[in-house]
């Protein structure tokens, strides 16, 4: 184990640098649609309305998981108002910082599995490949759940490494550390539901099985300590089943957690091997050298470090190959203890690596996806230039100086692996990544405002609303973001609906409207089409359809209404 001293600042230094890390880009980039802006507005209306039980987003129940995210970020928009002296509620940062410091202690906390598992070397090594990680990266500058989830995990996990060690020293395990354990599932629960379970009833299960010994299982105090979880749980449970009339178990576990399972989803319905192609971008650039430690896992299977992590590993990733639904982050709870497998075997080497397989044909497919590997690398390189581009029809010096730094990191690092010195090419790749993800969000997502429609779309109504109280109804971008940005207030609605109120109430009603959908919406106007005007024109791309828009705000002007 980690011991005080050295290896206590080498954690504190740790979790600063990730923080840092995670740092840019948390104020300057708009919500992603389409689920973070859904979290954001649930939380903002919990504060309004000062009712923490029912989720809602607008007037529909937000019935997908329990209330605990939301709890987070509400208390985090108020401590940042408090703390501010302003109030913060359609600001997105403080949404974001649940996720910043949730991120922030799961690389911690990863060093710190890593360091009783192996070493304190191999412990540091896995918190940095886990921090520079595309996914961590992405997930910890998002409002949304995956990040504290995560953190749960690793204190359920923790907890389980804790009751090895003390197996392993023949001592009894502390009330404490089960006590840690169910509470740690408990959170989870309150969180995202049964999810926590996978991983933390599976790995215990899974030893037991692979070893036909419960001895772990029977330290963690099972004959009480459900109750714990239970007692986090159970009385929000009550009050949200009072409160919508047994209709949120209805949605939460029968549509959205079975229905995932069943069939894919919102369209992410994929066959297994999904995760096992996406991990190579995910994971990068910790990718290749997982997969260059596996054959050495193998053999060293026996090893109870190594067999622990298998057992964390394979039980969650199967069952997330195996659902219907896929979505990258799913098998997120599984990079900590990937991180600290791979860390932890390639410290046990020497300055050459010579745990990678042994037969021809395993160094033939290790060799493609070197290739591969070295493709990514070059292809999140040239990402940042070339979006600003392509999307804004500009060369952005700064973009290209940052990615200009990264491809020579990411040729040194496949140098260094042809050479099979595998720690110095993680650690050029570590660099490349860091050098990379300071370019993509200072530099170049902030910039990418033909992508940001829902910030333009807000500045255009707020600029032309006709009334303080101004009804707003958007007919061809429906995006959650635009709901959060206008502070809820806004239809999504199509162009007869949009006509309808506009033709009840023509002085306080503005439409939002693509050229696509302008003839209809100026048909179900009728007459009253004759005074209506249309104000700029905010042109842009729907990233998450595809689609081109060119939308302009329309009102009415004054004048005599026409007769339907």
């Amino acid at each position: 184990m980690l011991t005080v001293g050295k290896g206590f600042r080498a954690l504190i230094l740790l979790g600063l640098a990730a923080f840092v890390l995670f740092l840019p880009g948390r104020a300057s980039i708009p919500p992603f649609d389409r689920d973070e802006p859904r979290y954001m507005q649930a939380s903002a209306q919990m504060l309004q309305t000062h009712d923490f039980i029912d989720v809602r987003f607008q007037d529909k129940p937000r019935y997908l998981q329990p209330a605990g995210i939301y709890w987070l970020e509400s208390a985090s928009v108020a401590v940042a108002s408090a703390l501010t002296g302003t109030q913060q509620a359609r600001a997105v940062w403080p949404y974001r910082v649940p996720s910043l410091l949730a991120m922030t202690a799961s690389v911690v906390l990863t060093a710190l599995i890593g360091g009783m598992l192996f070493s304190p070397q191999a412990g540091l090594g896995a918190g940095v490949l886990l921090a520079v990680s595309v996914l961590v990266t992405a997930e910890s500058r998002m409002a949304t759940i995956d990040s504290c989830l995560l953190l749960t995990v690793l204190l359920a996990q923790f907890a389980l490494v804790r009751a090895v060690g003390d197996r392993q020293a023949g001592r009894s395990t502390p009330v404490g550390t089960a006590l840690l354990y169910w509470a740690a599932i408990g959170c989870g629960l309150m969180l995202k539901g049964p999810v926590i379970l996978i991983p933390a009833l599976g790995t215990p299960l899974a030893m037991a099985l692979v070893e036909r010994n419960t001895t772990l299982w029977r330290r963690l105090r099972p004959g009480w300590g459900w109750l714990v979880s239970l007692a986090l749980l159970l009385p929000w449970c009550i009050a949200i089943g009072v409160v919508s009339h047994g209709d949120f178990f209805r949605r939460a576990v029968g549509v959205n957690f079975l229905g995932k399972v069943a069939s894919g989803q919102q369209a992410h319905g994929l066959p297994p091997g999904y995760h096992v192609l996406v991990f190579v971008l995910a994971f990068w650039p910790g990718s290749y050298f997982v997969a260059s430690v596996l054959p050495q896992a193998w053999r060293e299977r026996t090893n109870v470090a190594v067999r622990y992590l298998l057992c964390w590993i394979v039980p969650h990733w199967l069952v997330f190959e195996a659902i219907a639904t896929k979505l990258p982050h799913y098998v997120l709870p599984t990079y900590p203890a990937i991180a600290i497998l791979t860390a932890g075997l390639l410290a046990q080497g020497g300055a050459v690596w010579q745990g990678g397989p042994r037969a021809l044909w395993g160094r033939v497919l290790m060799g493609i996806y070197g290739v591969v590997w070295c493709f990514v690398g070059c292809a999140l390189a040239a990402a940042g230039p070339l979006l600003l581009w392509k999307l804004e029809h500009r060369v952005s010096l700064p973009a290209m100086v940052l990615s200009t730094g990264v491809l020579p990191l990411v040729g040194l690092s496949m140098l260094q692996i042809w050479r099979g010195t595998l720690r110095f090419a993680a650690l050029s790749s570590v660099a490349a990544a860091v050098l990379l993800y300071i370019g993509l969000f200072t530099v170049v997502v902030p910039e990418l405002h033909s992508i940001w429609l829902a910030p333009r779309l807000a500045a255009l109504v707020q600029a032309e609303k006709p009334c303080p109280q101004t009804q707003v109804f958007s007919v061809s971008f429906s995006e959650p973001s635009l709901v959060f940005l206008l502070g809820g207030n806004v239809t999504l609605d199509g162009p007869a609906q949009a006509a309808r109120a506009m033709r009840a109430q023509p002085a306080c009603t503005v439409a939002l409207v693509d050229t696509r959908d302008s003839a209809a919406f100026l048909a179900a106007l009728g007459p009253d089409s004759r005074r209506v005007t249309h104000r700029d024109v905010v042109r842009g791309l729907n990233y998450s359809n595809g689609h081109v828009l060119d939308i302009s705000l329309y009102r009415l002007e004054p004048g005599t209404p026409e007769a339907p």
